[in-house]
């Protein structure tokens, strides 16, 4: 099984009314009953935006704490979802099933694989996948 984090960006939700968000949390409520049924459902949250933001940075050795986000951001995290599943098509359907239920648009971000961290260069195999498509796409021209 695969972890993934499906995620939404504050900025995303559009405004609701009470009765609006009470219908919506009943529909989100429904599927992640469905999701833990499943045993796809690892945790699930929103973010509470009233509460203060703070970030800690330790590159110098000693962490040092300051107020709010590590960089200035228009888009801020505003709740998400972890799920364990097969596959990414797994990952998709629920994903797809989250964006449905709550009306705007999820992330999906699949995990780095615990048991094979040597294999997961993420930086160096986005490089070499766009390498390799850009050398497939000068062949068929």
């Amino acid at each position: 099984m695969t972890e993934y984090l499906i995620a939404f960006n504050d900025e995303w939700v559009p405004d609701h009314t009470v009765e609006q968000l009470r219908e919506k949390s009943k529909v989100v409520g429904a599927l992640v009953a469905e999701m833990k049924a499943a045993g796809v459902l690892i945790f699930t949250g929103g973010l509470d935006a009233a509460t203060p933001v703070f970030s800690v940075d330790a590159s110098s050795g000693t962490p040092l704490f300051t107020d709010g986000p590590f960089i200035e951001s228009k888009e801020h995290l505003g709740g998400f979802a972890v799920v364990d599943v097969p596959d990414e098509e797994a990952a998709r359907l629920w994903a797809g099933r989250i964006a449905v239920a709550c009306g705007w648009p999820q992330e999906v971000h699949r995990f780095m694989d615990p048991a094979h961290p040597h294999q997961t260069d993420w930086r160096a195999a986005a490089r070499a996948a766009r390498h390799n498509k850009l050398g497939a796409e000068r062949e068929t021209q």
